[in-house]
């Protein structure tokens, strides 16, 4: 059974800092490309971020270059999104998604349940 399964969110104020993950089971993760796509309340899916399968290439839509970084653990099938200088705007359910190839576009073949990320003071 292919699982993903993201956690790390929480409420954070402005400025701030979090660090999500997204274990992967059931698949070869090593294989797939991953992204990070969110929604905020009342909007649809936003791509957020893209790492190939070998991890050395990675993209970013613009409202998070420069304070996101998305990297991965091929041995621990494991990705990540470190986040910083967190603002109101990147309140969202952030989802990992896995697909063959790169996509800058919220696709997968497979998806996470979620984790909620708010900042706020």
């Amino acid at each position: 059974e292919v699982q993903l399964v993201e956690s790390g969110g929480g409420l954070v104020q402005p400025g701030g800092s979090l660090r999500l993950s997204c274990a992967a089971s059931g698949f070869t993760f090593s294989s797939y490309a991953m992204s990070w796509v969110r929604q905020a309340p009342g909007k649809g899916l936003e791509w957020v971020s893209a790492i190939n399968s070998g991890g050395g290439s990675t993209t970013y839509v613009d409202s998070v270059k420069g304070r996101f970084t998305i990297s991965r653990d091929n041995a621990k099938n494991t990705l990540y999104l470190q986040m910083n200088s967190l603002k109101a705007e990147d309140t969202a359910v952030y989802y990992c998604a896995a697909r063959p190839f790169v996509a800058t576009m919220p696709a997968g073949d497979y998806w996470g349940q979620g984790t909620q990320v708010t900042v706020s003071s």
